[in-house]
Order: structure tokens, then sequence, then C-alpha cells
């Protein structure tokens, strides 16, 4: 056989040969089964070790995203996820799922999926309640817990949100008291007042980001319905009497609690709340709201990424 011959044998041999794949890659995109569906999460940056609990409930990770401008940068990898009924994830029609006491074996799930054990876990929002929720009953598998614009009891919470209607004008407190005993909260003149109340408490940049715009837009109301009720002045839903002031002291990962002087959460609160948690810093913006990520943004991550570092 002349060699010639032989190689494009060899070669045509080879074409029908299997070999072994290169890795494929997806983005860091995966699904995790949880009880009741499967969950979206997504890993960002290198070697991650953080995991975010987007607010709500019924939202999802979308406004979380400018997170990856400051935390990769600073070699601080992070999981993505969509809780059950959210954004990318499964959307099941059955409202047996949606408690506090399932969302914390969610969470679980979503660690043990991950291969995750002495992570960092963040909680912004009704995410912060989840984070303070799992603190207390899987404090083995934490590292570090951030509490992010969060109090520790919904009761708490609506005395705050009382006072924050109590304070604007009267024409707009008659507006929201008309739709409400109408139940037309929908009602464009009630949501135009709510949309000010936002602007001064939720976020207070004029344009709003695209992320967030996203992630409003993606609510699952139902849910949100469902557990809060139809906004911040009507909390009436299944956990409205959360509570979790007399246990905070039982938390024992290193904790940063963080608020902001105009945020719908009772800034005194944050400070109690810090108080109570053993050796927990506080950092709180002078001049954000709800989402000081987004309006005191460089001082937000100022504070966080040195302490996720740390």
């Amino acid at each position: 056989m002349q060699r010639r011959d032989f190689m494009m044998g060899a070669a045509a041999l080879a074409l029908t040969q299997p070999t072994m794949a290169a890795e494929i890659k997806d983005g860091g995109s995966r699904m995790i089964a949880v009880p009741g569906g499967m969950v979206w999460t997504k890993a960002v940056g290198p070697n991650p070790n953080i995991l975010l609990l987007h607010g709500g409930p019924g939202f999802s990770h979308d406004y979380m995203e400018c997170f990856e401008d400051f935390l990769p940068p600073a070699g601080l990898g992070f999981y993505y996820y969509d809780q059950l009924g959210c954004g990318n994830s499964d959307h099941p029609n059955d409202d047996k799922l949606w408690t506090i006491p399932r969302y914390v074996e969610e969470v679980e799930a979503v660690r043990k999926g991950l291969g995750l054990d002495h992570f960092t876990l963040l909680g912004h929002s009704w995410g912060g309640m989840l984070a303070i929720e799992y603190a207390l009953k899987y404090p083995q598998h934490l590292s570090k817990l951030v509490i992010s614009n969060m109090t520790a009891s919904i009761p708490s919470y609506v005395e705050h949100t009382r006072a924050i209607r109590a304070a604007l004008p009267p024409a707009d407190r008659a507006t929201l008291d008309k739709y409400e005993k109408l139940n037309k909260t929908d009602d464009p003149a009630y949501q135009a007042v709510m949309d000010k109340v936002y602007h001064a408490h939720v976020l207070s940049l004029k344009e709003w980001p695209e992320p967030v715009n996203r992630t409003f837009a993606k609510v699952n109301q139902h849910i949100y319905n469902l557990m809060q009720g139809p906004n911040e002045f009507l909390v009436t839903g299944t956990f409205k009497n959360w509570d979790r002031w007399n246990d905070l002291h039982r938390i024992k990962a290193r904790t940063l609690v963080m608020g902001a002087e105009n945020d719908e959460m009772d800034p005194a609160q944050i400070r109690r709340e810090a108080s109570l948690i053993p050796g927990s810093k506080l950092w709180m913006s002078r001049t954000g709201t709800h989402l000081a990520m987004y309006d005191d943004q460089q001082a937000y991550f100022g504070a966080l990424v040195p302490f996720l570092k740390a």
C-alpha cells in the first residue's frame, strides 16, 4: 500500500469514528429540581460561591443584573436564580406551593443542586426575609449572610408604610381611600399615586434602568397578591404576620445588614435588626431608597464588595 493511500484511508476512517467532544458551553445556565418544579439558575464570574435571592414575592432576578458590573471585576462569582413561579423558572398553577416554608426548602434544594457549602447568601427585600428564614433553619451551610433592604417583621413594616401614607398630601390619600373602597387598585388614578410613592421610596431615579423595568413587566402578580397583597399599603397576604425579631440572635453567620434612609423599610428597624444579630455589620445609605443598589450604587457596592471579599 502506498503511503498516500494509507493516509487517505486513515483520514476517511477518522471521519467515521466518534471523537471526544469539546465541553459544551451554555453561559452558566442550568435548571434545578426543587419542591414543586424546576428553577432556573445562572453562574456569573469566577468560582461562584454567592447565591442571590431576589425580591417579590413573584419578581425575578433581572433587576439584580447590576451585580455583574461590581462583583466579577472584584473576583467574586455568584449565582442568580429565579424562584419557582418567577422569570425563567417553572410556573406551576398550585397555590399550595406559595408558602415561606416551601421557599426555604427550595433554597436548600438549589444549594444542593449547585454544590454549594459554606456559601454566602444575599437576599434583597422579600429575598432578605427568605435569607433570614434559611439562616435560621440551615446555619451549618452558611459562611456569610447579607440582608439587603428588609426588616425582620411584616407587622413592623406595615407600621412604617402607614406612616409613609399618612405623610402623603390629602388629595393623594383621598384617591387611595376612594379606589381601595371600590376594590379598584388597578385604576390609573390610584396607580399614579403609587408611582409617586415608588419614586420616593423604591427607586428615586427619574429614568428607571432597563433591568428594573423588565422585572416589573415580568412580575407574577398572582404570587405577589397571594403572599403580600395588592401593594405596600394593603398587606393582606399569607405572610402578613411574619415576625422574626425574637429569633435574630440565633443567626450565627457573619452578617451584613443594608438599608437606606429613604427606603420603604423603616431605617430605625434596619438599625434594630443589625443590633440584634450577633457581630453583624450595618451599612445605611444616606440618600438611597429600596433599590439603593441603583440610586446610591457606588456607595452600596462600595460597602458590599469588601464584606464579600473579607
